[in-house]
């Protein structure tokens, strides 16, 4: 009697099924993952394609408007002495900029492939011409020179990092932290340097709070400018540096001069007017000490410490002095500040 050969053909169907699926199933999970890693490639090309859109340029707001500026432009020249200290620490170059009124041991001074234009009283714009920049920061020293460099450079963008400070702008304390605030976010921008603008401004905040809670509230302060072995009255509110500073910290100033102004050297008043007002704290900006060329420099201290008319002081007496970095003249940067403020702080608290 013959055994039916159905069973054996059902087994090998069976097996042949089983390997067309396996072999279906692995083509589909081939061309599953072939798929996703190109729909990965696209989108993160496509997110490269945007970031890199979005990075050309950007719009910042200077004193004088809304300015188009390159992001991380190629060649930029540099004339505001608040932006050089931050301009180095994130390793920008630069093509140009007024050596002789940056501090001595600023990289860009050292550099001899940037080119110096001189200080502000006698400048060589053309120089910024030739360097044929995308970008040009103006401030302070140089913004008087404005629109003479817009028609130099047509092609390149001119932004004006200046703030008004004065007593007769009103709110010198607000105008100069929040100027200063406000052109390292632009630089930050621009440099694509948002994070460490942050950085810096977060602790410019916490300098100035620390600051102000070392102050008492009541001790009388004084601050000078030393110059060419003189001392010159720095008025509240208008005076160069520590002007701004009575309002923000909320000082109580040990003499008030009629008609005061921000000149660099300061108020000529006598050291005898200074003496009679006694106040409790002084704080000394050297203005010498921060120009290597000054023949008739003498260290603020030594003029300080050298007038008999300021010995019975309490300032003196007590060595209640704060001196601001030898730098500062020809350094305003955010950094100083910190620094400045860090030291009052203190000073105060003690």
């Amino acid at each position: 009697m013959r055994k039916s050969i159905l069973p054996k053909f059902t087994v090998l169907a069976a097996v042949f099924a089983l390997t067309l699926t396996g072999c279906a199933s692995q083509s589909n999970n081939t061309a599953s993952t072939e798929a996703g890693t190109q729909a990965k490639e696209a989108a993160e090309s496509t997110a490269a394609e945007t970031t890199t859109a979005k990075a050309t340029t950007v719009e910042v707001t200077d004193i004088h408007g809304t300015v188009t500026v390159p992001v991380n432009p190629k060649t930029v020249v540099a004339l505001d002495n608040r932006t050089f200290e931050t301009l180095s620490d994130w390793g920008i170059k630069l093509a140009a900029v007024p050596k002789g009124v940056m501090p001595a041991d600023s990289p860009y001074v050292a550099d001899s492939e940037v080119q110096d234009i001189g200080n502000h009283s006698e400048p060589n714009l053309e120089i910024i011409a030739a360097a044929d920049p995308e970008l040009v920061i103006v401030g302070q020293r140089f913004s008087r020179y404005y629109e003479d460099i817009k028609k130099l450079v047509p092609n390149a963008a001119v932004v004006d990092l200046s703030f008004e400070i004065s007593k007769e702008a009103g709110k010198s304390g607000d105008s100069f932290v929040n100027g200063l605030k406000d052109s390292t976010v632009t630089l930050g921008k621009i440099f694509d340097k948002e994070e460490e603008a942050e950085k810096l401004t977060a602790d410019f905040d916490q300098a100035i709070e620390k600051a102000k809670s070392a102050y008492n509230g009541t001790d009388k302060v004084m601050s000078v400018v030393v110059s060419g072995g003189e001392i010159g009255f720095s008025a509240p509110l208008s005076g160069r540096v520590w002007g701004p500073m009575y309002e923000v910290f909320g000082w109580k100033s040990a003499l008030e001069v009629e008609g005061a102004t921000s000149d660099h050297q300061g108020d000529d008043i006598s050291v005898e007017a200074i003496a009679q007002s006694n106040p409790d704290w002084i704080f000394v900006l050297d203005r010498d000490a921060a120009i290597s060329s000054a023949e008739d420099a003498v260290p603020a201290q030594d003029v300080i410490n050298n007038s008999p008319a300021l010995q019975n002081t309490t300032a003196v007496s007590k060595g209640q002095i704060v001196y601001a970095p030898n730098d500062t003249y020809t350094n305003e940067s955010i950094q100083t500040y910190i620094e400045l403020f860090d030291n009052l702080a203190g000073s105060l608290a003690k």
